[in-house]
């Protein structure tokens, strides 16, 4: 095996908690040390976290340390790739640990398949307490987040996007950089151009990251409602749907909305929208029961699948009146709600 030389780069801002174990998931991976590189990009962060950046610096030559002046996730993973130095390029969240495997893995399979520009492992959604459980076991169904086989694990090989993406470095040559008008789904958006210019990207099983959640139902949702509104950005800009199970999310919250108000109306129609209704609910506790065995978290995960669909479907239709309708740009939409 080539030992290509591996660049890892880790947007950050306020992530004391977080950013030593992350950092050290990536030092500690069984590749060769003198062929990495991390470099976490801070945006200006205040609670301690650039302090214990330069400490941990002090003691690993490979780290680097970047300041982030915009702040923004796009904009530091395109500051971080143009300062790296690798053959390899790997984005990671400032949450998330890889398996001890991670790089050698990723390494391997854009050795062996040219025609793989990148690849990635399983998203394996860690929680500190109870509600972020139920969260993380949500994520994991495919009730919850559909197709999306880097959640769920359910497919090795061919697939349309990746969490923490390893890249070939010339792949920013090819088709540029992250989208910095983009406040989510920046790896989404770069994933579909990628597979657009005729490239592949690879799904390891073998493989995982573990990414720590955010046990909030208020983070959950705005989370998902951001993922949402700016994947309609996505598609104007692309025009074009990029993925069909975007779609799913905004069709239930339209549904939901058309049968409330029709239902004031006939009783033919409020019985059409309780059946239809009563087949998600049962379908929903179906799907939880596989989880888990407790009656308190089938109830939990019900509930979490229900926040994930809504918000995402909200944050859809936010995105279509606001993009659409209303024909605004980026930087005046929802800047706000930046990670």
């Amino acid at each position: 095996m080539d030992e290509l030389k591996v660049s890892v780069v880790i947007p950050c801002r306020n992530e004391k908690d977080y950013i030593v174990a992350c950092i050290q998931s990536v030092l500690h991976n069984n590749y060769k040390s003198e062929k990495i590189e991390v470099i976490v990009c801070d945006g200006m962060s205040d609670d301690g976290t650039f302090e214990l950046l330069k400490n941990h610096a002090e003691k690993y030559p490979q780290l680097i340390i970047l300041k982030n002046e915009k702040r923004t996730t796009p904009y530091a993973l395109n500051l971080g790739i143009k300062n790296s130095t690798g053959d390899v390029v790997i984005i990671l969240g400032a949450h998330a640990e890889m398996h001890g495997n991670y790089l050698n893995t990723c390494v391997d399979i854009l050795n062996k398949k040219p025609d793989v520009w990148c690849c990635g492992g399983v998203l394996k959604n860690e929680a500190k307490d109870e509600t972020g459980e139920v969260i993380s076991l949500a994520m994991t169904s495919p009730f919850g987040v559909g197709s999306a086989h880097f959640r769920t694990g359910a497919k090795e090989g061919y697939v349309d996007t990746v969490a923490f993406g390893a890249y070939r470095k010339e792949v920013f040559s090819l088709i540029g950089f992250f989208d910095d008008e983009l406040t989510r789904n920046q790896d989404d958006e770069f994933n579909y151009r990628l597979t657009k210019a005729g490239k592949k990207i690879w799904l390891a099983t073998d493989t995982s990251v573990k990414y720590f959640v955010r046990g909030n139902w208020k983070k959950l949702w705005s989370q998902y409602f951001q993922y949402g509104y700016w994947k309609v950005f996505v598609n104007r800009k692309h025009k074009m749907v990029t993925t069909i199970r975007q779609l799913i999310p905004f069709f239930f919250v339209l549904f939901l909305i058309a049968g409330i108000v029709s239902s004031c109306f006939s009783f033919v129609l409020l019985e059409i929208f309780m059946t239809v209704l009563f087949i998600y609910i049962i379908s929903a506790i179906a799907f939880a029961a596989r989880l888990s065995k407790s009656v308190i978290a089938i109830s939990k995960i019900v509930y979490a699948f229900f926040i994930l669909h809504m918000s995402y479907g909200f944050g859809y239709l936010k995105g279509v009146i606001d993009f659409f309708l209303l024909q605004k740009k980026s930087a005046g939409a929802h800047q706000t709600l930046s990670r």
